[in-house]
């Protein structure tokens, strides 16, 4: 039989649609609506349609997004300036640099200088650290949306083996954090890993996360696994395509996302929740 398809698009508008509620409450309450600053560096066409996908969706769930749109020319000081002073706005609740920034600027140095408290995407070492620590405060976006889609499933995870493929820490490295804290047992592989296909062919659950079209064959998938596809990979013939060969890999697994419509919506969702609470917290902080 084949696999049933995990689709994020439709989990991503409920959590959307909540968030709208909830941040309708507090605006009806007197309180301004929660703020994010977006910053896009330079004019990458893959950066700038993932921008505005977040305005549409911010701007749907009542969240109010600012654009600072940055010419590739813009030095690793400008850009640090640009967060003091967004850090030291109080109506800014999150802080999104668009990635990957030019090569001049060292995006580590960029996303340590956001305050812990406004990285909404999670990459702060002090966030990383947390969840390291099992005491999870802004989580990386896509990790945390897999979560939800992996309780979609409703199968436990503990005692699970889970191979992630890819250790970014945007995703493979955050995504082996959250499993281990599921119970996971976790096999991290990486380009310099041997015998892949050994690893993926033992994995109850398995993730991928490379940004290199169909690495992973249908027919090593292990009957009935999960299978998460966090790859957006565009063909020459202008479709777009996950990691994981999609068609013989459904045939064999238990569940699957598409690609797209999969992960993608749920980062975004995770985006807006992040900056939800990131938005109460700071509330809090001012009664």
């Amino acid at each position: 039989m084949p696999a049933q398809i995990l689709q994020g698009r439709k989990i991503a508008e409920a959590i959307q649609a909540d968030l709208e509620k909830r941040i309708h409450l507090h605006t009806q309450q007197g309180d301004r609506p929660p703020e994010l600053a977006v910053v896009l560096v330079g004019q990458d066409p893959a950066s700038e349609l993932y921008v505005r996908n977040k305005h549409r969706a911010c701007a749907q769930a009542g969240i109010v997004s600012h654009d600072f749109n940055l010419p590739a020319s813009t030095s690793e000081t400008q850009l640090t300036e640009l967060i003091d002073k967004l850090n030291a706005n109080a109506n800014v609740d999150g802080i999104l640099i668009q990635l990957p920034l030019p090569p001049s600027i060292l995006p580590q140095v960029i996303l340590e200088r956001i305050l812990p408290d406004k990285d909404v995407d999670g990459f702060h070492p002090y966030n990383l650290g947390r969840l390291a620590q099992q005491r999870p405060s802004l989580r990386p976006c896509t990790p945390a949306g897999i979560m939800i889609l992996l309780a979609q499933t409703k199968q436990p995870l503990l005692g699970l083996e889970a191979a992630v493929i890819g250790i970014s820490t945007i995703v493979g490295t955050p995504m082996i954090l959250e499993l281990l804290t599921a119970g996971c047992t976790v096999t991290a592989c990486h380009r310099f890993t041997q015998d892949l296909k050994g690893h993926v062919e033992k994995a109850d659950l398995l993730v991928a996360a490379t940004g290199n079209p169909y690495l992973i064959k249908g027919e090593w998938i292990k009957k009935g696994a999960i299978v998460i596809d966090v790859g957006m990979n565009r063909l020459a013939n202008g479709q777009f395509v996950g990691d994981v060969e999609f068609e013989p890999a459904k045939q064999r697994a238990g569940w699957i996302t598409p690609v797209p419509g999969g992960v993608g919506p749920m980062t975004v969702a995770l985006l807006l929740q992040n900056t939800f609470f990131a938005y109460e917290k700071h509330l809090g902080n001012k009664q």
